[in-house]
C-alpha cells in the first residue's frame, strides 16, 4: 500500500489506519456494546498484516482498555506500526469522564498511556478535544514539553477549529489535525482542509463511514437491535427520517463499488481520500473480517463520474 507524508513529520503513513474506538468495549459513556477482546486483537493483527502501518486510539476509549488491547496486539509484531493516541479526556474512580487541558493532567495521562501501550514514546500524541478552551495554550505547551523530553515524537490535535489552530501554532508547530469527515459530514472541505494544506498540517479524518452507517452492512433491523449501551442509539443519523435516506445512499455506494469488487464502505472511505488535503482516514474494525472488508479503500480511486453521482444523490437528500 502506498504511503503519504503526514504533515511536517518524518512519518509516511498508509491512506487508511486502524481506528480503536469501537474495540474499547462497553460500560463507558461512548461504548459500542460488548466487544470480544480476542476478536479485537485479531482485527489489529490482520490490519497490520494487510499493510496498514498506523493505529489510532485514545486513552478514553474503553477507559484505557483500547490502549491495552493495542499493546497486546502489537506485542508479537516484528515491524511495529506507528501508534497514535490522545489526551484531555480523563476519568475518576467512578468512571466519570471530564475534560482537562491542565499541564499536570496531560503529563499524567501521557505517562499512563505509555504504560498501557508498553512503548517508550508515542509516535503522535493528540489533544482529543479543545476543552476547556481557556486552557488550550497551557495544554499545548505541555505537549511541546513532552515532545522535547522524547516521551512523544510528534504532537497534533483533534476537533480543532481554524481559530484554535492559529492560537497554538504560535507556541509549537501542529503536526496533524483529526476532524470528522464523510460524504454526510463534508463541512471541513470549505475552510479547514484548505487551511491545513496551506500550513502543511497533516489531516487524518475520522468516521469516514459515519460510525458504520456507510459500511453496507447496516440495516433497519440491525439499528433496531443495537444494544442498550451502543452510543449510536442516540445519534440522529441512525434515526428516521435520516436513517432510511442514508441507507438509500448506501445502495448507490454498493452499485458504484460492485464492478470493482469493493464494498459500500470502501467507496465511502475512498471518497474522503479523494481530497488532496486528506493524508489518511481512520477506519475501525471489530474483527478481522471487518478489516478485510475495508482494506481495498487504500488503493481504490473514484473517477469524476462516480464522484458526481454521489454528490448529486446527496444534494437530493438535503432538499
Amino acid at each position: 500500500m502506498q504511503t503519504r507524508q503526514l504533515g511536517n513529520t518524518d512519518m509516511h503513513i498508509t491512506p487508511i489506519g486502524f481506528g480503536s474506538w469501537a474495540i474499547g468495549g462497553s460500560n463507558w459513556a461512548y461504548g459500542w456494546g460488548v466487544q470480544d477482546d480476542g476478536d479485537a486483537v485479531k482485527a489489529i493483527e490482520r490490519a497490520v498484516e494487510l499493510g496498514i502501518n498506523w493505529i489510532d486510539t485514545a486513552a478514553v476509549y474503553g477507559l484505557g482498555h483500547s490502549e491495552e488491547l493495542v499493546a497486546k496486539a502489537i506485542a508479537g509484531i516484528k515491524a511495529k506500526p506507528f501508534i497514535f493516541t490522545k489526551c484531555s479526556m480523563a476519568w475518576n474512580e467512578e468512571n466519570q469522564i471530564s475534560n482537562s487541558l491542565k499541564a499536570d493532567s496531560i503529563r499524567r495521562e501521557c505517562e499512563e498511556s505509555l504504560k498501557r501501550l508498553k512503548v517508550d514514546a508515542i509516535d503522535l500524541y493528540q489533544i482529543h478535544w479543545p476543552n476547556p478552551e481557556a486552557d488550550l495554550e497551557e495544554g499545548w505547551q505541555e505537549l511541546a514539553r513532552l515532545k522535547e523530553e522524547g516521551l512523544v515524537r510528534h504532537i497534533g490535535v483533534s476537533n480543532f477549529s481554524i481559530a484554535q489552530l492559529r492560537l497554538i501554532m504560535s507556541i509549537a508547530p501542529v503536526a496533524s489535525l483529526q476532524p470528522p469527515y464523510s460524504m454526510l459530514r463534508p463541512a471541513v472541505e470549505k475552510e479547514l482542509l484548505p487551511f491545513c494544506m496551506e500550513h502543511n498540517i497533516g489531516v487524518i479524518v475520522y468516521s469516514p463511514m459515519l460510525s458504520g452507517m456507510l459500511t453496507g452492512a447496516m440495516t433497519l433491523e440491525r439499528v433496531a437491535g443495537f444494544p442498550h449501551d451502543d452510543w449510536r442509539r442516540g445519534n440522529k443519523e441512525f434515526q428516521e427520517p435520516r436513517l432510511s435516506a442514508n441507507l438509500a445512499l448506501v445502495e448507490l455506494l454498493k452499485h458504484i463499488g460492485l464492478p470493482y469488487g469493493h464494498s459500500a464502505g470502501e467507496v465511502a472511505i475512498a471518497w474522503t481520500l479523494r481530497h488532496p488535503g486528506v493524508t489518511g482516514a481512520i477506519v475501525g474494525g471489530r474483527n478481522a473480517t471487518q478489516v478485510e472488508g475495508i482494506i481495498g479503500a487504500g488503493e481504490f480511486r473514484l473517477n469524476e463520474e462516480e464522484i458526481e453521482k454521489i454528490e448529486n444523490f446527496i444534494a437530493g437528500m438535503t432538499k
